[in-house]
């Protein structure tokens, strides 16, 4: 694959919170003066280099004890040098879910993409063939859940040499969940369809979990169970089928980042009989203090651990009532769909000595703006910094282009790097 660096972008005061001495330097420049965090503004976003390399590995030994493989879904971070890490990591592809994510996954050298969606708008088609064509080692297998997908696929590469066939999984899904055809049978007319094209070839069976349950409660855990045995029997009446004819790699993939232990427990066996059983988890490398700290199989597995990797930091700008502050943060710097931000310590300044800070609820976020409640006597102080723990990381970067990447447990740690994302 081609290099992830970003050591040649420069920085630009345009850039939020980035320092304003950053500006004009290439990124190698910035870190070569050594910064520490206190050189940032507020609010910020900050990532942990130890705990994206605990959580790295965790998920390698869980993957490797289990039998399966990962294709972690790149849309949580949208930065090339954290999948080029969990690459490092033994990752088999990058998992990602628009056309335009898988142009920067090329951009980037990225040779598996495992596009976790239908691709029918005939301009993306026609890139990807020619682009699949230009270059041997690229591979993207991409997902049809109807007849409708399939003929929308061949109409747009009818008039177009296709010297090396498009590989499609078809998508199974389930009612009331989101895309994917409604049953085995309706999929398999959609496989023999993909089989009969001459322009596509049918290389396995994707699909998606997370719709269909949003907690860990056994009657959650048995409607993913009974989808995943779904999968497996459309997979072996495929295989008996012989609709696999010339798949040069049988993939069958599920799993995002809430029940990837029960993917593994009904799809894992198939690996047995020559198949790849990939899941596609893509929070686990940044984690957080919120939705997945609690529905992480990790919580229901002993032996693996993952940590919080991302944490943002809001200055007080205003104590308008004794119980209230409000913070520089909001909607355009924090997450909230999966949860408030939870307000874990607080310092007299970006990069002091920080103390917890119990007691405090974020109750709302505007704009630029959170609303922290306090005890009636409590000393935080307008100026102050104050630490969130957060929730979601896939709507945490998306709200940032650069990111950094601090290492030590000092108050004031080094940024070791400065994440760039591409959204």
């Amino acid at each position: 694959m081609r290099t992830t660096t970003t050591d040649v972008e420069h920085l630009s005061e345009l850039d939020k919170a980035l320092p304003s001495a950053a500006h004009g330097l290439s990124v190698q420049e910035f870190l070569a003066t050594r910064p520490r965090l206190s050189s940032f503004s507020t609010p910020v976003l900050t990532l942990d280099d130890s705990a994206i390399d605990q959580n790295l590995s965790a998920m390698a030994a869980w993957c490797a004890d289990n039998g399966v493989e990962l294709a972690p879904h790149g849309k949580t971070t949208m930065s090339p040098t954290l999948w080029e890490r969990q690459l490092r990591a033994g990752a088999w592809a990058i998992t990602l879910a628009t056309f335009s994510q898988v142009r920067v996954a090329v951009h980037f050298g990225i040779s598996r993409i495992l596009l976790a969606n239908a691709l029918v708008d005939p301009v993306a088609l026609r890139w990807l063939a020619q682009t699949m064509a230009d270059d041997p080692d690229l591979h993207v297998l991409v997902w049809a859940d109807s007849a409708a997908t399939v003929d929308a696929m061949v109409a747009a590469l009818t008039d177009l040499p296709v010297p090396r066939p498009i590989p499609v999984l078809v998508e199974l899904g389930a009612a009331g969940g989101r895309t994917g055809a409604r049953s085995v049978a309706d999929a398999m007319a959609v496989a023999e369809r993909i089989a009969a094209s001459g322009v596509l070839r049918l290389t396995g069976v994707g699909g998606y979990e997370g719709a269909l349950a949003h907690d860990a409660s056994e009657p959650s855990l048995s409607r993913v169970r009974d989808y995943l045995r779904d999968m497996a029997r459309l997979h072996q009446q495929i295989d008996t089928s012989g609709l696999y004819a010339g798949a040069e790699d049988v993939v069958v993939t599920a799993g995002g980042s809430a029940y990837f232990d029960v993917v593994a427990e009904v799809l894992a066996p198939l690996a047995n009989r020559g198949v790849r059983v990939v899941v596609r988890a893509g929070a686990y490398v940044i984690h957080d203090d919120g939705f997945y700290t609690g529905i992480t199989p990790f919580g229901r597995t002993s032996g693996y651990r993952l940590r919080s990797a991302m944490h943002a930091w809001a200055r007080v700008v205003s104590r308008p009532e004794p119980t209230l502050a409000l913070l520089d943060a909001g909607k355009r710097d924090v997450p909230f769909d999966e949860g408030l931000p939870v307000p874990q310590m607080v310092a007299a300044q970006l990069g002091a000595p920080a103390r917890r800070l119990p007691d405090a609820q974020i109750t709302a976020v505007n704009d630029q703006h959170a609303f922290l409640a306090l005890p009636a006597d409590s000393d935080v102080k307008v100026g102050d910094v104050v630490r969130l723990g957060l929730s979601h990381p896939c709507t945490a970067f998306d709200k940032w282009r650069w990111i950094p990447l601090l290492n030590g447990n000092e108050d004031d740690p080094h940024v070791v790097d400065v994440i760039r994302t591409y959204f």
